[in-house]
């Protein structure tokens, strides 16, 4: 189950969030109502250059205390900007938590190693405070979810106000973990989001794995480890995208086998060196990227990218389509067709195979 589609503009053309709701709103059948959200990249030009940190706080308690606990722990190695709960619709939908946004810098000192010391704020909120869940820590962008239905987060948050180059939507249909606001999608960590359908039934591995390097998962359900996997190994370890990929949803021993030498060593080496990294289950993913991502043909990434990929033998769907400076990845068709009738290539990639769309030089 679970409906997603992401989309975004080659050209950085700015797209109201409207177009992503009516999408997701035509997959609401592959949810149950337990968690929709949307993620929109660009929407904060007047703080392009600062973190904006979204934050819920528990609404069932004295939630202006832990917002203070909040903005203490981020005081101690910058400065808040601006804070503000972030607009919402009322009535919409029951207010279990209250959604927070704080704009914020580092102090210089920290200004080398500032995304390092971002990713280990958010683990410390998100384990130290109760009550406070770190949903979004990125430049220039935003995630907006709850436990409800994509129409009714989309009014909540009054999406249709924001305008993005590239947007990434989910609907949840909960298996093996309750439904929640933490839980719903997407999942965000710096500027990498991820949107999932599927299982990742190697999760207790691929958690153990990125807790070894610092990262805390505390939203109680898989998908949030993969965010955390691509953060590690393409931000921090400096691995290409491409292998990264391949290092997550890797080509069986007999593929590589078969590879030209040069290409075989470097897959054994992957599978040798990140095996508890592998993803196993099934999965369709779409991701929106880190700026300054490094690809196999030693490119570094300037803007942001999205990608798509499956598990290794495609147990769950994910098409793809290109209209214009349009590039599309979603679990149906039907969903993009839905903004954009008339399309110039669409098509399934192969399981465990990537698709990516790169902002335009």
């Amino acid at each position: 189950m679970c409906g997603i589609i992401g989309f975004m503009s080659r050209t950085k053309r700015m797209i109201s969030g409207e177009k992503i709701a009516i999408a997701l709103d035509s997959l609401k059948e592959r949810g149950n109502g337990q968690g929709s959200g949307y993620v929109g990249y660009g929407i904060y030009p007047k703080y392009a250059d600062k973190y904006a940190i979204h934050v819920f706080l528990d609404n069932t308690r004295d939630y202006d205390k832990i917002r203070e606990k909040v903005q203490d722990t981020l005081q101690l190695y910058g400065y808040v900007l601006k804070d503000e709960e972030i607009p919402t619709e009322e009535g919409i939908i029951n207010k279990d938590y209250i959604s927070w946004r704080f704009f914020y810098e580092f102090d210089e000192k920290y200004r080398n190693s500032e995304e390092d010391k971002m990713v280990d704020i958010v683990m410390d909120i998100n384990d130290k405070i109760d009550g406070a869940f770190v949903f979004s820590s990125g430049k220039n962008l935003g995630v907006f979810k709850a436990a409800a239905w994509p129409n009714e987060v989309a009014e909540y948050f009054k999406i249709d106000k924001y305008k993005g180059y590239m947007w990434l939507s989910h609907a949840r249909y909960p298996t093996n973990t309750r439904g929640w606001w933490g839980g719903a999608h997407p999942f965000n960590l710096l500027n990498w989001s991820v949107v999932h359908n599927g299982e990742i039934t190697s999760y207790g591995t691929n958690k153990r794995y990125v807790e070894s390097f610092g990262y805390k998962c505390k939203l109680l359900t898989d998908t949030e480890v993969v965010a955390y996997l691509f953060d590690l190994l393409v931000r921090k370890h400096k691995v290409p995208v491409e292998y990264a990929v391949s290092a997550l949803a890797p080509r069986f021993w007999d593929e590589i086998d078969n590879l030209p030498e040069e290409e075989r060593k470097i897959h054994e080496a992957i599978r040798i060196t990140y095996g508890s990294a592998m993803m196993n289950g099934p999965f369709g993913i779409i991701v929106g990227t880190h700026e300054g991502m490094v690809f196999m043909n030693g490119d570094v990434e300037q803007g942001n990218a999205m990608l798509g990929l499956t598990d290794r033998i495609k147990l769950r769907p994910l098409i793809a389509a290109e209209k214009d400076d349009l590039v599309f990845v979603s679990s149906e068709e039907a969903a993009i067709r839905k903004i954009c009738p008339e399309l110039d290539r669409v098509w399934m990639p192969d399981a465990g195979r990537m698709v990516i769309a790169r902002i335009e030089k």
